[in-house]
C-alpha cells in the first residue's frame, strides 16, 4: 500500500503542475488576445481623436475669418455712415 501511495503522489503532482501550465497558457492567450484588442481600440481613438483635433483647427480658422469679414463689414458700415452724414449735412447747407 505505501509503495501505491509513494507512485501515487508523484504522478497525482506531475498531473497538477502539468494541468496548471495549460491554464497558464490559457491565460496567457486570453491576456495577449485582450491587450491586441486595447492597442486595436487606442488606435481607433487616437484616429478619431486626430480627426476631431482636424475639424477644431477648422473651425478655428473659419472663425478667424468669418471676424475678418465681420471687421471688413463694420468699417464699411461706418464708411458709408460717415459718407451719409456727410451728405446729409451738404444737402441742409
Amino acid at each position: 500500500m505505501r509503495k501505491q501511495i509513494r507512485i501515487i503522489i508523484p504522478l497525482l503532482t506531475m498531473v497538477f503542475f502539468v494541468s496548471c501550465n495549460e491554464v497558464s497558457k490559457k491565460v496567457e492567450e486570453q491576456l495577449n488576445d485582450l491587450t491586441n484588442k486595447a492597442l486595436s481600440l487606442d488606435s481607433l481613438v487616437n484616429k478619431e481623436m486626430d480627426k476631431v483635433m482636424e475639424l477644431d483647427s477648422i473651425i478655428n480658422l473659419e472663425g478667424n475669418k468669418v471676424k475678418k469679414l465681420d471687421s471688413l463689414i463694420n468699417n464699411s458700415s461706418s464708411l458709408i455712415d460717415s459718407i451719409a452724414k456727410e451728405k446729409i449735412r451738404s444737402l441742409k447747407k
